[in-house]
């Protein structure tokens, strides 16, 4: 690919290296417990647990294994489109750049609910009526503007931002430990049983590993670090799911009290609304705003790379990829993302995660199928990390993913959208990226003239 930055600074710029590259892979990945909460009210403690544990074998760990071959063979900006151009051609790597980039405006979405939701949490008078929906596009500003200010500066503070975040669960672990309660493992009834809804929160919840590949120039030593990297979040991902969610479930607290954005809530309950329940509360409130400030920062760093690689390639204007001479920051691109993505803060929680998960997980499925087509195509493609078990683990690998995306299309199938339901509209989406490629393909042809 090319780019318009001198070799020079490119040389000088500062690169991720291993921890921010696990923190800025988590806060896009994860962001914290928060988010889990709908998985509580839909499948209960057991169920939920059992969702959390199973998703990460058949649906994270795949992906991250997956990247870690794919990232570690083709270190280059832009990632993922340039496995799947490399592997399928033009058409195939537009696509994902397509399914990517509209699946984002959608998750971009959810991290200024996500905020707007546990600000209200804490001051219902603060989002009140249009409010929110400003509050929300603010906080996209403010993640553009700081990713202007460099790669190396989003990485490494999202490791502060990963302290920050994680800092009160500990605290609201370590009370159903030393506190006797009756453990609400035994059957509650659920106001609202929604257990292939649970599935695809989760789904989200551990989605994204792939993402990070597009800022493979500003990381030190890909080949290495990328497999490390992934490895090391799944592992850190897995745990802070699952040791709140199980330490609540100790405390008794009835799982009809969970809700979107209600850890708050949830701690205020574990602590029967004490004194430290209110603090606890207040500070899960601010770890709740800083881990969506984080992934919404960590999401423009990676999400903003593709518009580049697009305009590079000559399918976009060329002024998509003009970069800051400064940072290298893709200033142009960012600004013009971060406006797509206020688009999106209208639609629900619930609707915003079906959707992301039907389109991006597409988009996760045309890389496992470029995992197995450049096995086959290019059989001595250096590789610093391999999955095990030659062209067949390569292509089991992807089965489980497939599973769970048809479980996706299935949900989406009864979840209405205006006049139509979420697959309809989803559909509709990956139509317009097939137009969107020729038209782009006239505008390079011309281009090129």
């Amino acid at each position: 690919m090319g780019s318009i930055v001198a070799p020079a600074f490119r040389k000088q710029a500062g690169k991720i290296t291993l921890l921010p590259l696990i923190a800025a892979t988590y806060l896009v990945v994860s962001g914290g417990p928060f988010g889990l909460e709908d998985i509580v009210s839909k499948a209960g403690y057991l169920g939920s647990i059992l969702i959390l544990l199973v998703t990460p074998f058949i649906w994270s760990l795949p992906t991250a294994l997956m990247v870690s071959e794919l990232a570690s063979a083709l270190p280059q900006e832009g990632g993922f489109y340039v496995w799947v151009t490399r592997a399928m051609g033009p058409f195939w790597g537009f696509q994902e750049v397509w399914l990517s980039l509209v699946g984002s405006m959608f998750d971009m979405a959810i991290y200024p609910t996500l905020f707007v939701s546990y600000l209200g949490h804490f001051n219902p008078d603060l989002t009140a009526g249009s409010r929110g929906h400003w509050i929300g596009v603010a906080l996209i500003a403010a993640a553009a503007l700081w990713n202007l200010l460099g790669a190396k500066t989003v990485g490494g503070s999202s490791v502060l931002l990963g302290i920050l975040l994680l800092a009160p669960f500990v605290a609201l672990m370590t009370y159903p430990l030393t506190h006797h309660a009756t453990p609400a493992w035994h059957a509650v009834p659920l106001r609202q049983v929604d257990i292939l809804g649970g599935i695809l929160v989760a789904m989200w919840n551990y989605m994204g590993w792939d993402n990070v590949s597009t800022v493979a120039n500003d990381v030190q030593t890909p080949q290495r670090t990328y497999p490390l990297a992934m490895g090391g979040t799944v592992l850190l991902v897995a745990l802070s799911y699952l040791l709140p969610v199980s330490a609540v479930a100790m405390s008794g607290l009835d799982p009809n009290q969970w809700s979107t954005g209600g850890w708050a809530d949830v701690a205020r309950g574990v602590f029967h609304n004490g004194t430290a329940g209110m603090i606890l509360a207040v500070a899960i409130t601010i770890g709740g705003m800083v881990g969506a400030v984080g992934t919404l920062n960590a999401w423009v760093l990676v999400l903003a790379r593709l518009p580049v690689v697009l305009a590079e390639d000559g399918f976009l204007p060329k002024s998509l990829a003009w970069r800051s001479s400064r940072t290298g920051a893709p200033w142009v691109a960012i600004a013009a993302c971060s406006a797509a993505w206020a688009l999106c803060l209208g639609f629900s929680f619930v609707k915003l995660i079906l959707l992301d998960v039907l389109l991006t997980g597409l988009s996760v499925l045309l890389e496992f199928v470029a995992l197995v087509v450049l096995r086959v195509r290019e059989p001595d493609l250096p590789r610093p990390y391999r999955v095990p078990g030659g062209l067949p683990g390569a292509v089991a690998l992807g089965i489980p993913p497939v599973f769970l995306l048809i479980l996706t299309a299935v949900r989406n199938d009864i979840e209405p959208v205006g006049p139509i339901n979420a697959l309809e509209f989803g559909a509709i989406l990956i139509g317009l990226g097939v137009l969107a490629y020729f038209f782009g393909d006239r505008y390079r042809k011309h281009d090129h003239r």
